[in-house]
């Protein structure tokens, strides 16, 4: 099956001394030439449907090449989707930040860069720790907040991921039993289909063999350190300052963000919605596809 996210062509916009790659495309999509300065980039900014577009943040180690593109065009047929490589990552160029805070910053640049005024946010992983931040940072550039697989920072209760998951998440190469354990739960049908998932991943990568770089990944951990201290800025005592509304989503077997962190979210968030998927994992978003796609289109349609 070929998917439209499989054909989108990379765009690239300078922002400061990096230079961004992204991906645009879906409903209402008017795009900017591939090579962009941000001047040029915001000049031709903006879609026809008249709503915001939904820009991904990725998981620790993804690229815009490890989005299910099952996912990403469900989502396309209703609304315009904006992927793209933070800093260092992937595609973009320069050196990846050790805090999550710096990479919200960095993330709220590339929005500016394509001259947004204002856009719909959705953070899986360690995307969702930016997209937090980037909330607080910067509460007038996001309409509506979807945060999956992730949780708030701090200290909430909540158990943390066991020495095997570390172990994994930190192979220097990961093959597909490190995927399976890491995202889709330990059910055969969850392996089953993140089998389905991960070879729909093959189009991308096997064509771009991109990956992140162990620099790159190593400062994400230092991130993902300091996100777990009372010490650093996290979104943990801050959710009340969240006005607009969030959805809150995961896999009950998550093995890398615990269930739990989306409920004690819940308890301090003004205006939330948590969806628990009882036979999924930490990617939830692949393993039901279309299904979960649904759930995000109606979420960001509502008045």
């Amino acid at each position: 099956m070929s998917y439209l996210a499989d054909t989108v062509d990379t765009s690239y916009v300078d922002v400061g001394s990096a230079r961004f790659a992204y991906r645009r495309f879906g409903a209402g999509t008017d795009t900017s030439s591939s090579t962009a300065t941000a001047s040029e980039a915001a000049s031709a900014a903006g879609s026809t449907t008249g709503q915001p577009p939904l820009v991904l943040l990725q998981r620790f180690r993804g690229t815009i090449n490890h989005w299910d593109p099952a996912f990403l065009d469900a989502l396309a047929t209703q609304r315009e989707v904006i992927v793209f490589d933070n800093r260092g990552i992937g595609f973009t160029s320069g050196q990846t930040p050790t805090t999550f805070a710096e990479m919200a910053h960095d993330a709220a640049a590339f929005i500016d860069a394509l001259g947004l005024a204002q856009v719909d946010l959705l953070g899986w992983s360690i995307g969702g720790f930016v997209a937090q931040l980037l909330t607080l940072q910067r509460p007038e550039l996001v309409r509506r907040l979807l945060v999956l697989g992730s949780g708030p920072g701090g200290s909430t209760g909540a158990p943390g991921p066991d020495d095997k998951v570390i172990e994994v998440m930190t192979h220097p190469e990961s093959n597909d039993e490190d995927f399976l354990f890491l995202f889709f739960g330990l059910h055969d049908e969850g392996r089953r289909l993140g089998l389905e998932s991960l070879r729909r991943l093959d189009t991308r990568l096997s064509a771009s063999g991109v990956e992140v770089s162990q620099a790159s990944w190593q400062a994400q951990l230092q991130a993902i350190g300091h996100w777990s201290s009372a010490d650093e800025v996290t979104a943990w005592p801050h959710l009340s300052s969240i006005k607009v509304p969030v959805l809150v989503a995961n896999g009950a077997h998550d093995v890398m963000v615990h269930a739990q962190q989306s409920y004690a979210m819940s308890q301090h968030l003004p205006d939330a919605t948590v969806l628990l998927y009882s036979d999924a994992g930490h990617a939830f978003l692949f393993q039901r596809p279309q299904e979960f796609a649904a759930v995000v289109l109606d979420f960001l349609a509502k008045e």
